[in-house]
């Protein structure tokens, strides 16, 4: 969990959502996976300028999906966070650098993994644009590159075991809502 903050006692509870997707109260993070409760995500999509996506490969060191490619870094906000400041904070913390973004969408999704965790999310997704390539914290990520969208998805369709669930969810159904034009 990311410790560099001067709201420590508050890093490890993020926000149950309850119904009209408001939030409800919050709660451990460990608890929430093990319990499958509702709970706030973001997920970043950083572009170039060629509409290439950089991607993440998630360090091994992950409590479920790890070493799997993903969307450019995801994270849960914090008790003291808006959605807006866990995306940018996420952004620094894995990928070392910071951009403009918007938030396009949110969505949510169910997922039991073999180790009995439980993703229940309703996850925000920003977007923004980004030329350099990143500073990888290992901790965090193992491995990172730029595809295009049409490469990413003929791949996704190969090797589906290599992508984590929430990145071809969104993908799959969303993709018209993450292209810029």
């Amino acid at each position: 969990m990311y410790n560099n903050t001067n709201n420590k006692k508050y890093e490890d509870y993020i926000p149950i959502i309850g119904k009209k997707n408001k939030i409800i109260g919050f709660e451990k993070k460990k608890k929430i996976h093990e319990n499958g409760l509702l709970h706030s995500a973001v997920s970043i999509f950083i572009f170039n300028t060629k509409k290439d996506l950089m991607l993440q490969k998630r360090s091994s060191k992950k409590y479920h999906s790890s070493l799997l490619w993903t969307n450019t870094c995801c994270s849960h906000p914090t008790k003291k966070e808006s959605l807006l400041t866990a995306a940018h904070r996420c952004l620094k913390q894995e990928m070392g650098f910071d951009c403009f973004l918007t938030q396009k969408f949110s969505f949510n999704y169910y997922e039991s993994f073999n180790n009995g965790l439980i993703e229940n999310e309703l996850d925000h997704v920003f977007v923004g644009f980004y030329e350099k390539s990143p500073i990888i914290n290992y901790k965090e990520v193992d491995n990172w590159k730029w595809s295009s969208l049409k490469k990413l998805i003929k791949n996704i369709h190969i090797f589906p075991n290599s992508y984590t669930i929430w990145f071809k969810i969104i993908l799959k159904n969303y993709l018209n809502k993450l292209i810029i034009k």
